[in-house]
């Protein structure tokens, strides 16, 4: 008999053997023990060959494995995989079990805990199962297999694939799980059978299903979880399966939800102590599905690491998959009006973690390019449709999800009934959901319907999704309802305008690094992160906010008073506060969460008050002011709340004491009564111990956290009455219990058990009436998060030696003076100097730049700096320039390099021009239009046609402010054409060496220095075979290349010759001035012959 590793009863040790014993062959096992009642069948069949020892790994929480978990906890909770990675066998059914097969049906009497009876019955189901087997699969060798069931129709509704692991030529006895055959049916364990009835339920979730000390995962689920999780997976019974431990579910859960699962977590509803107290002690653990999660309803406790670590500021959550910054679930709906045949999109965007919402209604064409904007500020994770929904909005969010992807994250797509999304479902849902809710402040029906009815077709799917994650709450307030692009109050920033000036992400590795939001987010806290990003995507259009963000931002860099830098100080190391509010609003927190959240809460609030007669005497920035004079009186009922709950509770996550005052809670004050008087009886027990014993000394013990054991000297075993239970043993003692110990433990667990029920039904409670200043404490946290954001603009402008431009609402202009690319100036440093550039642009005077001169010149650089810096200011932010006086933009609009669109079916070219039509529709005077080498797709002549006719209808019609880079050199006469409002520049450069014959004969290219200063007039040539030499062209293909430069531009000038003297020709009238006219240019031909030879 194997030894255990820790000292155990031989009763223990024997289950522990019939454990290792287990095979595949019975057809059911134990509900509460798991253990498999085979062993005579298996050991008759050792004559046939070795039968392998199997690893038993509990499905349930009952019998005697309970007990040996949890004497070798702390050995058991080690993440070891491999300990799961035993191969299982098949053992063929045998007759003639043998002396060896009673003597162990003798033995298995041994066995503890309510099972047995169950157990026997299992065996004979067994057997009779296997006849039925016998008779349905016709003659032939006992050896051959049945096929199994698969789970895979779970996953691909109406389609049922077999899953059988019969050998070769019996597929057709693959069962189908969808309908399986009535014979069959009690060869699934009950873990099995239950398992599947909640699949049936929820097919497209990655169910977890908890068993004692893991969580399971069965079928394809388990499959896919074991490869996502780089984890071992197994047959067992019927199905795949593998397992992950429970201290650990937080990780794995994470992990997979990062990776766009949606996750559901089955977990026993019923605990061991009160099942074996009850009518059905035993049967199979109750289950049902208690969570779910997916990336943008990642909320509790389950999930949250502070709940298995409390404080993490000791860096142990390195395998943890962060949450986003931003994790917004979005909503779309479209409508196709057919007389108008215009189509019309609602959006509606929930982030649960945070409560904010935002939501949309416009008319888009057939690029969905105003949808495409829209979808890249908000920047969902994951994003909910309808079945039917068309195939150009369908193309675009599959492009946005792949690209995703590529930078190493997953946009989840999740599509929906497409009746949810009709106006008239989803009214009736928004009705019933407002109507039935009793809260104060919640939205109004009224007010909800009067939203456009693209929108309500959004909410309704919405509140119908969010029910099934217990968070529909967030949909409540009214004031957290926020229009996403009022083009009364933000700058537009279009989709392709947010790429091309890499706004938020590069374009090379998709990452943030090189982005403007990576110059301009130095704030602090996570809250402070988000509002940030909000700000950048959303510049603002009115001159007062703007220059009361200056104006604090001014204040912070030039104020000598102390209370900035310990403002500064207090918003340093603290947690996500805004999460953690709502996190608490949806009653999904942990204790440890709960104490962490509102004691930085309490803390910043009493500081904050400290600060105040300060604030009042020394800060003139009203709003700063108005931030810091607010936010320690919204903070106030923080500090109540934790006045209520014990600290060392709190943080260790014990709800069973975690109140002071249990006389407001009159149930649990009952319960803790009770506890205490079984306690007590207890203690008086020990008396009559001592008695017994004959040792006054002796006392209770605590081993492997089962208490009250008597310690007894092996010595003085004879002591000890026959009915007293012995527990466990060592060399040296044995623990025992006496029958009232036992009866008396019993009734304490079960005790113990109902209080903690009852505990979590206060804290639930308790949660509730913290929501009651929900709005509150989310208003407090957003005035943090807007000083952090302002803090982080005083520390840029610090840093970048910035200007405060100067913003004005009435000029259309921008000027600017030395003027410097934010991320390029960042990413060079202070060992390498940017060359600044002045830009001049005025509406009523010169307002459009046509910018030639060579390749990497630095052309588009300085367009995209003009961009960025106008964005900047209009944020609030500090520009670096020396000099800046900018007028407000209402959009801007650019139209830049060269890619082709696979998604959305279009060439290059067709993706210039698409672009170019967008920016033509949507630009005003007050925008800044930006275009790149417009034309370039296509052959010289259409491409200098369409870049001259478009940059003419926009010096023309649009007037709007325009920067326009061209290799052409007739667009250069548009200067000539409207000198008043067009100018010429380009970007300086050295010619090092001028073209020259070398002795060999052969032609040379250029070779150039780039200046990257503007200068003004156009340039001759963009030399572009200096590029080629850059980029370590061969020199047979550069000597080709130069030749055939040479002659294209002979030819050309050729031809430029010819006109000019044809022109002439043609212009003289007088015979005498002909004579002289073919005399002069006469000479001039031989003198160029003579020089040439």
């Amino acid at each position: 008999m194997p030894k255990s590793g820790k000292s155990c009863t031989n009763r223990t040790s024997i289950s522990s053997y019939f454990g290792e014993l287990r095979t595949k062959t019975t057809a059911d096992s134990t509900a509460n023990s798991g253990i498999v009642d085979n062993f005579g069948e298996q050991c008759a069949c050792q004559k046939s060959g070795p039968v392998k020892k199997q690893k038993h790994y509990p499905d349930d929480n009952g019998g005697p494995l309970l007990k040996r978990a949890k004497l070798c906890r702390k050995g058991q909770e080690k993440e070891d995989i491999s300990s799961q990675s035993v191969k299982e066998t098949w053992v063929p059914s045998c007759r003639g079990a043998g002396s060896l097969s009673s003597t162990l049906e003798k033995l298995k009497g041994f066995r503890l805990g309510p099972g047995d009876a169950k157990d026997r019955n299992n065996n004979r189901q067994s057997r009779e199962v296997e006849k039925k087997e016998k008779l349905w699969r016709g003659p032939g060798p006992s050896s051959k297999k049945l096929a199994l069931p698969s789970l895979n129709h779970f996953n691909e509704p109406g389609e049922s694939r077999g899953g059988g692991r019969g050998p070769p030529g019996e597929s057709g006895s693959t069962l189908e799980t969808s309908a399986p055959c009535k014979i069959f049916k009690s060869a699934y364990t009950p873990l099995e059978q239950q398992y599947l009835q909640i699949k049936e339920q929820h097919k497209d979730v990655l169910l977890a299903v908890e068993c004692g000390y893991k969580y399971r995962f069965f079928g394809d689920d388990a499959e896919k979880a074991a490869k996502e999780l780089n984890i071992f997976c197994h047959l067992d019974h019927h199905f795949m399966t593998c397992s992950i431990p429970a201290h650990r579910l937080f990780v794995h859960v994470r992990r997979l939800v990062s990776l766009g699962h949606k996750v559901g977590l089955v977990k026993q509803t019923e605990t061991s102590a009160i099942k074996a107290s009850g009518a059905s002690k035993n049967s199979l653990f109750t289950r049902q599905l208690s969570a779910l999660y997916t990336k943008s309803t990642l909320i509790g406790e389950d999930v949250n690491p502070l709940h298995s670590f409390g404080d993490v500021e000791g860096g142990e959550l390195t395998d943890v998959v962060t949450d986003p910054p931003e994790s917004y679930l979005l909503c779309l709906s479209e409508t196709w009006d057919k007389n108008s045949r215009q189509l019309t999109i609602g959006l509606m965007a929930v982030q649960p973690s945070t409560g904010d919402v935002v939501f949309d209604c416009f008319v888009d064409n057939s690029s969905r390019s105003e949808l495409e904007g829209r979808v890249l500020k908000v920047n969902p994770v994951e994003i909910l449709v309808a079945s039917d929904l068309s195939d150009s909005s369908h193309r675009l969010l599959q492009s946005i999800a792949t690209a995703s992807v590529q930078a190493g994250d997953v946009v989840r797509i999740e599509k929906r009934d497409n009746t949810l999304f009709d106006f008239a479902s989803a009214m009736n849902t928004v009705n019933n959901f407002y109507s039935h809710t009793q809260e104060i402040g919640s939205r109004s029906f009224s007010s909800v319907a009067s939203l456009e009815s693209p929108v309500i077709c959004c909410l309704g799917p919405l509140i119908h999704y969010l029910r099934e994650f217990n968070l529909e709450k967030v949909l409540l307030q009214h004031s957290l309802f926020q229009h996403l692009s009022c083009e009364t109050n933000a700058m537009v920033l279009s989709a392709t305008t947010l790429r091309n000036l890499e706004i938020f992400t590069n374009n090379t590795d998709g990452g943030v690094k090189g982005s403007l939001l990576w110059v301009l987010d130095h704030t602090r806290t996570p809250f402070g992160r988000r509002l940030m990003r909000k700000w950048i995507s959303q510049p603002l259009k009115d001159v007062q906010s703007i220059c009361e963000r200056q104006q604090a931002v001014c204040e912070i860099l030039d104020s000598d008073s102390i209370t900035l830098p310990t403002l500064k100080a207090l918003m340093s190391r603290l947690p996500d506060l805004e999460r953690g509010i709502c996190s608490i609003y949806h009653k999904k927190c942990s204790t440890q969460e709960f104490y962490l959240i509102n004691s930085n809460l309490s803390r910043l609030g009493l500081e904050l008050q400290a600060l105040l007669p300060s604030i009042q005497s020394q800060l003139s920035s009203s709003l700063l002011r108005g931030l810091l004079l607010d936010t320690p009186d919204l903070l106030a009922p923080a500090h109540n709340f934790l006045k209520v709950l014990s600290e060392k509770a709190a943080k260790s996550g014990d709800k069973m004491e975690l109140f002071y005052d249990l006389s407001v809670f009159p149930v649990l004050q009952e319960r803790r009564e009770e506890i205490q008087s079984v306690l007590a009886e207890i203690q008086d027990h020990l008396r009559e111990v001592q008695i017994t014993l004959r040792t006054p000394t002796v006392n209770y013990v605590t081993v492997s956290g089962q208490e009250f054991l008597v310690e007894v000297k092996n010595s003085m075993k004879s002591v000890v009455p026959s009915d007293w239970v012995q527990i466990s043993s060592t060399k040296a003692v044995s623990r025992y219990q006496s029958p009232y110990l036992v009866e008396k433990c019993r009734r304490l667990s079960q005790l113990k058990e109902k209080m903690l029920i009852d505990s979590k039904k206060e804290w639930t409670n308790f949660l509730n009436q913290f929501g009651e200043y929900y709005y509150t404490m989310k208003k407090a946290v957003c005035n943090l998060a807007t000083i952090d954001c302002l803090y982080s603009f005083a520390e840029v402008a610090k840093e970048g030696n910035y200007c405060r431009p100067l913003v004005q609402e009435g000029d259309r202009q921008i000027v600017i003076k030395d003027g410097r690319h934010p991320v390029i100036d960042l990413l060079m440093g202070e060992h390498t100097q940017y060359v600044p550039n002045d830009t001049e642009l005025q509406g009523d005077r010169r307002r459009t730049m046509i910018i030639t001169g060579p390749n990497m010149g630095g052309k588009s650089s300085y367009i995209r700096q003009v961009a960025l810096l106008c964005i900047m200011a209009q944020v609030g932010s500090y520009v670096p320039a020396t000099e800046a006086s900018l007028g407000i933009l209402d959009g801007i609009y650019t139209r830049m390099g060269a890619s082709e669109n696979i998604y959305k079916g279009r060439s290059t070219f067709m993706e210039e021009l698409t672009e170019t039509s967008e920016i033509v529709a949507q630009a005003s005077e007050r925008s800044l239009v930006i275009l790149d080498e417009l034309g370039r797709g296509t052959s010289t002549h259409d491409g200098t046609a369409i870049a001259y006719a478009t940059l003419e209808y926009f010096i023309r019609e649009v007037k709007s402010l325009t920067l326009f880079v061209t290799h052409y050199p007739p667009l250069c006469e548009l200067e000539k054409v409207y000198p008043r409002h067009v100018g010429n520049f380009h970007m300086a450069f050295l010619l090092n060496e001028p073209e020259f014959v070398a002795k060999d004969g052969e032609l040379k290219p250029d070779f150039i220095t780039f200046l990257y200063q503007l200068t003004e007039g156009a340039a001759g040539r963009s030399y572009g075979l200096n590029v080629a030499g850059l980029a370590d062209i061969p020199e047979d293909v550069l000597h080709i290349a130069t030749c055939k430069a040479q002659e294209l531009e002979n030819t050309i000038n050729s031809r430029r010759k010819s006109k000019r003297l044809l022109s002439e020709l043609w212009s003289i009238k007088d015979r005498k001035r002909l004579l002289d006219w073919v005399q002069l240019n006469s000479h001039v031909q031989r003198h160029k012959s003579l020089v040439a030879v």
